[in-house]
């Protein structure tokens, strides 16, 4: 194809991803008001739990309406996720090779149920979460949570721990293709590390360094345990070479 079919060829993509979100956005719409509802359980459930009042709140007159909106985006992008993906390695992979299409659709089709696994985890620990912050206040104190904050911190959690269970994936990905090595990655946790925490540190849902090690300590395990699955690979690469060395000697 001319750089000029690439080009009617990605805005055709773009057309159709963009059709799917707007779509899926309209259904966000609608499954906004259930989202917000799920996400006052853990508000309802630090009332009953710590006996204090707690609820969201709305400062603004167009608060309510605004947060319904953000909701709607973000359930819109989850639900056309397999749209806008689709398009995205449709445009792609006619020019891969074989080789790099089996690596391709491998990392894609364990990626994606590692992040939406990694989101529902996320949701699963919200609850503990948000009593573990909220116990600091004192039991005279009310809990009057700023709705659209309280929105961010859960997108937040959310996503960050989605990323976090799609890490190895990608760092194993980078191995099987021969561009990062086990040693490389075992070589450079120092690196790793610092950048995990400074990811944690921007992405962590408040500013406490609570919730930032929650999040970054189970990335850290992830990351070793790319680096043993890189391992393994590494050495079964190392014995096939040596085996056709020898047949080849032979």
């Amino acid at each position: 194809m001319t750089l000029g079919q690439h080009l009617v060829e990605l805005r055709k993509r773009l057309f159709r991803a963009a059709i799917g979100y707007v779509l899926g956005a309209i259904g966000g719409w609608f499954l906004a008001d259930f989202v917000l509802a799920a996400m006052r359980a853990p508000v309802r459930e630090l009332a009953a739990s710590q006996h204090r009042d707690a609820a969201l709140n709305f400062t603004t007159i167009t608060g309510a309406f605004d947060l319904k909106f953000e909701i709607a985006l973000t359930v819109g992008a989850v639900i056309s996720s397999p749209v806008w993906l689709y398009q995205i390695f449709a445009f792609l992979v006619p020019g891969l090779t074989g080789k790099e299409k089996k690596y391709i659709f491998g990392f894609f089709f364990s990626a994606v149920p590692l992040f939406f696994a990694g989101c529902a985890a996320g949701w699963y620990v919200l609850p503990h979460i948000v009593g573990l912050l909220t116990s600091f206040a004192g039991h005279q104190d009310k809990s009057l949570i700023d709705a659209p904050s309280y929105y961010d911190f859960v997108l937040k959690l959310v996503i960050v721990i989605g990323v976090a269970f799609v890490l190895p994936v990608f760092l194993v990905l980078l191995n099987f293709v021969g561009v990062l090595s086990a040693k490389a990655i075992l070589k450079s946790w120092r690196i790793a590390l610092l950048l995990i925490v400074l990811f944690t540190a921007i992405a962590t849902p408040s500013a406490d360094v609570i919730s930032m090690l929650l999040l970054a300590i189970p990335m850290v395990l992830l990351y070793f345990a790319a680096a043993g699955v890189a391992w393994v690979h590494d050495r079964r690469v190392a014995k096939t070479a040596i085996d056709l060395d020898a047949e080849l000697s032979s």
